[in-house]
């Protein structure tokens, strides 16, 4: 496990925007996954996706590493923000514009508003 950990931390710090998932982001593999990348794409923010299908150690260390129970989870400058609930939250109440610009992480902002139109 301290390998996965190991790998886990150096992917989270590697990167402003790192996304845990199942599958990749041209290609999730489940629902939830789908979601969270989508809005990330449509965003235009630049991230990295880990696919947890592919390494069973990552995906469960991914698990112990947050003390959170499901895939995605989603890492912004090395902090756990959430996985598909709170992420979908956070867009549709702007929160996730006030995390990424608190960061500097780089975003279209009318997509930003387009998704909470749209959602409205």
């Amino acid at each position: 496990m301290t390998d996965a950990k190991t790998r886990i931390e150096e992917t989270v710090k590697a990167k402003d925007v790192v996304l845990f998932m199942k599958g990749t982001k041209e290609m999730p593999q489940c629902g939830f996954s789908s979601r969270v990348a989508g809005v990330l794409n449509f965003m235009g923010i630049d991230y990295a996706d880990v696919n947890v299908l592919e390494d069973e150690g990552i995906r469960q260390g991914i698990k112990d590493y947050s003390d959170w129970p499901t895939i995605p989870q989603l890492y912004v400058k090395g902090e756990f923000v959430g996985g598909c609930d709170i992420i979908t939250e956070m867009t549709l109440s702007g929160e996730l514009d006030t995390l990424l610009e608190q960061n500097g992480v780089t975003y279209d902002k009318a997509a930003a508003d387009k998704i909470r139109e749209a959602n409205a």
